[in-house]
């Protein structure tokens, strides 16, 4: 989806992400009214700057961003658990 009312839902959802909460391209597709679209919202937060980008993860919460090593880091400094690549 490259509608800009998807683009303004997503933005708006990720951007409502308090730190240490996490949660998947799916959950963000779904509250944004979009559901079925998880690989819209990874192309809108490659998109648009500014975003808590490295909340988001897999359904399996695996960190499968370009940058998983920064995502980790990020994530770690706001107290989520990770075991090697994966929220847990």
């Amino acid at each position: 989806m490259g509608s800009p009312g998807f683009e303004a839902a997503v933005v708006g959802v990720v951007a409502q992400l308090e730190p240490g909460e996490v949660v998947s391209y799916g959950e963000v597709a779904a509250q944004a009214g979009y559901p079925g679209s998880a690989r819209g919202v990874g192309a809108v937060l490659r998109k648009v700057d500014g975003l808590p980008w490295w909340r988001v993860v897999a359904h399996d919460g695996r960190l499968i961003s370009p940058d998983a090593a920064r995502q980790a880091r990020l994530l770690r400094k706001e107290g989520v658990a990770l075991v090697g690549l994966r929220v847990g």
